[in-house]
C-alpha cells in the first residue's frame, strides 16, 4: 500500500476483518478484526510509512458498545434528531442512532480509513449515515444530539473536547458519552444514565470485561 483510495481501504479492510457483531450490540454487524493483534501489528508496520494511524476502526471499544446498547434501548434519545457521532471509528454508535430513528446521523472522524470503514459498516446494516472527515471540535452545525463513546484516553485531546461539549450544551444539545472508566474522563458535571459488563478483546485492553458508564452532560 502506498497510497490511500477509496478501493485500496476498501480492499485492505475486507481483507483483514471479517463481518460479526459486537458481543454487547448482537444488532449491529460490522467489519471487526479476527486476531487482534495480528491486524494492529500487519497495519502499524504497513501504514507507517504513509503516516496512518492505528486501525481503531477495526474494534469494538467497550465505550462505544455501551453507548450503543444504550441508544438501542433507549430510541427516544435520538428519534427525530440530528445526531453526530464524534470520533466514530468503526461507526457502532452512529449505526446504532441510525437504526434507533435519528432524522439524520453525521458520523465524525480524522483518521482517513473510517470514511470507508463506516460507509461498509452501514451498508452491511442496511441504514444511511453521513461522514465528516475534518476535526470539528469547536464546531456547532446545529447538532441535536452528540454522541461520544470511549474519548477520554488522552489528556490533551480531553482538555480539547470539554469546552466544545460545554458550549454545544449551553445551547441545547443533548451530549451522551460512553467511557469505561478511561484515565481522563471528567468526574463532575454528569448523570450516570446506564451501567453495563461489557466484553472487550484482552490484546487491546487490560481486562476481558470493562465496566461501562453511559453518561449525560448535565
Amino acid at each position: 500500500m502506498t497510497a490511500l483510495t477509496p478501493n485500496s481501504a476498501k480492499s485492505f479492510i475486507l481483507d483483514n476483518t471479517a463481518l460479526m457483531a459486537p458481543p454487547h450490540v448482537p444488532e449491529i454487524l460490522l467489519h471487526l478484526a479476527d486476531e487482534a493483534h495480528d491486524l494492529w501489528q500487519r497495519t502499524e508496520d504497513e501504514l507507517a510509512e504513509i503516516g496512518l494511524p492505528p486501525p481503531f476502526w477495526a474494534f469494538a471499544w467497550a465505550g462505544g458498545q455501551g453507548l450503543a446498547r444504550y441508544i438501542l434501548d433507549n430510541p427516544s434519545d435520538v428519534q427525530g434528531k440530528r445526531v453526530l457521532d464524534f470520533a466514530s471509528g468503526s461507526g457502532l454508535v452512529a449505526i446504532a442512532a441510525a437504526k434507533a430513528g435519528a432524522a439524520e446521523v453525521i458520523a465524525a472522524d480524522i483518521d482517513p480509513f473510517c470514511a470507508t470503514a463506516i460507509r461498509l459498516n452501514a451498508e452491511a446494516n442496511d441504514v444511511g449515515i453521513k461522514f465528516l472527515g475534518s476535526d470539528c471540535i469547536g464546531a456547532d452545525a446545529g447538532w441535536d444530539v452528540v454522541l461520544a463513546g470511549d474519548v477520554f484516553y488522552d489528556k490533551s485531546f480531553a482538555d480539547r473536547l470539554m469546552p466544545w461539549f460545554a458550549t454545544l450544551k449551553a445551547r441545547g444539545a443533548d451530549i451522551i458519552v460512553g467511557d469505561p472508566g478511561r484515565s481522563y474522563m471528567p468526574q463532575a458535571g454528569l448523570e450516570p444514565l446506564a451501567v453495563y459488563e461489557v466484553a472487550v478483546t484482552r490484546a487491546l485492553e487490560d481486562a476481558l470485561v470493562k465496566r461501562t458508564t453511559v453518561w449525560r452532560f448535565a
